[in-house]
């Protein structure tokens, strides 16, 4: 997609971090926004800016994890300006982290919901939506480096991006089975300075894990705060990668090439049967001790 004048961008976790820089440079290329976000309060920030700047923006509160929501989105959307043609399934959380064997069942439904479920919900919205316009249109799903190596103690952040790397690549392949004017992307940034750290501000009551952390855990979320925090990338920095990469309809939007060389020694352990090696053997710095 080049020319994205006119046309209508959906984005969720809208509220912060690539979200909100997305709906900042689709604001900047004139487009209609359509913002989701379960934080309404920095929702409606990001609605009230991009309108200041005289682009119509639609804002809706949604939680990604419930199919419902998402097809009121997708509803609100066509109701208010007719199509979509560019679909960010960007809203995530991070938590879990710790041994596996240690990791809660309401951890697991948390970010599976939201990290996978979200972009499940996302795709069965949408997709039918844009085939219906059959025009270009394009799909970036937000996954993550986890989702192309298997670092320890992030069992499950690892498992929900592995999905969306994989259910991305599938989508890629049957749009083209269809035939359709659909692009997409999969988004798999390394650690980035945003709010995910601080992802349980939104957590549902009802999957609040109350049991004290184990010191796995501890160790996994000291880490992952330190790397996420000394990130040298900013997100708008990512979202303008993102964006070429929807102009050029190219389908991985890698921002850290250095982690490319542990994606690589993985697929080498693969390809020869051994076992796998150390994620951290190319940047031990941000190996958990």
């Amino acid at each position: 997609m080049k020319d994205l004048a006119g046309k209508v961008a959906v984005v969720t976790g809208a509220g912060s971090g690539f979200g909100r820089e997305f709906a900042r440079i689709a604001a900047g290329k004139r487009m209609n926004l359509v913002l989701a976000d379960v934080q309404d309060d920095a929702l409606h920030a990001v609605v009230g800016e991009v309108r200041a700047g005289g682009v119509e923006a639609l804002g809706v509160h949604t939680d990604v994890a419930r199919a419902e929501d998402v097809q009121e989105l997708a509803d609100r959307a066509t109701a208010k300006f007719g199509a979509v043609h560019l679909l960010f399934n960007n809203a995530g959380v991070a938590g879990g982290g710790g041994y596996v064997w240690e990791t809660s069942l309401k951890d697991w439904q948390w970010l599976l919901g939201v990290n996978l479920m979200g972009v499940v919900n996302g795709i069965r919205s949408f997709i039918p939506l844009m085939l219906r316009e059959d025009c270009e249109c394009h799909v970036v799903n937000t996954a993550s480096a986890a989702g192309l190596v298997s670092a320890p103690l992030m069992s499950v952040y690892n498992v929900s991006k592995h999905a969306v790397v994989t259910l991305s690549e599938t989508l890629f392949h049957d749009l083209r089975l269809a035939s359709a004017k659909v692009g997409v992307s999969v988004l798999c940034p390394a650690f980035v300075p945003t709010n995910i750290r601080s992802s349980e501000r939104n957590r549902p009551p009802e999957l609040a894990d109350d049991a004290p952390p184990r010191p796995s855990q501890i160790a996994a979320r000291e880490r992952s705060e330190k790397a996420v925090v000394s990130g040298r990338l900013s997100a708008a920095e990512v979202a303008r990668m993102t964006f070429e990469a929807v102009r050029e309809n190219r389908f991985y939007v890698i921002t850290h090439p250095k982690m490319l060389a542990s994606v690589e020694l993985r697929m080498q352990d693969v390809l020869a049967g051994r076992n796998p090696s150390d994620p951290y053997t190319f940047k031990p710095a941000v190996k958990p001790r």
